[in-house]
């Protein structure tokens, strides 16, 4: 890989850049909080070759969220399942939106 390759990956969403460590001090959190986000299994970390967990930008943003929940006084197997509901919900409210465009599309309404 060329300097080149690695820094085009600084702008991947979805690259493990980040240590357990700097991730919980990115978040603002303990190590043992990103754990229990894993094992609940909202985020899957990567591992490195070491076997060390590695988070995305994107798996912080989740974790965040998640955060801000538990702040709030949601207990974190709650936080996680309501994130993930959260999730599918507007995904499937997306899917709707582009049925109902495909739909009217392929058959717009009659005027009067």
């Amino acid at each position: 890989m060329t300097a080149d390759d690695s820094y085009g990956r600084l702008d991947d969403d979805d690259y493990p850049a980040y240590t357990m460590g700097r991730a919980a001090e990115m978040l603002g959190t303990t190590q043992g909080f990103l754990r229990a986000v894993g094992e609940a299994r909202l985020i899957t970390p990567l591992r490195s070759e070491g076997g060390h967990r590695r988070y995305s930008r994107y798996q912080l943003r989740i974790a965040a969220r998640a955060r801000e929940l538990v702040d709030q006084g949601t207990p974190i197997e709650a936080a996680c399942r309501i994130i993930v509901l959260e999730d599918q919900l507007e995904e499937a409210q997306r899917i709707n939106a582009e049925y109902r465009r495909n739909t009217e599309t392929a058959h717009p309404p009659a005027v009067a």
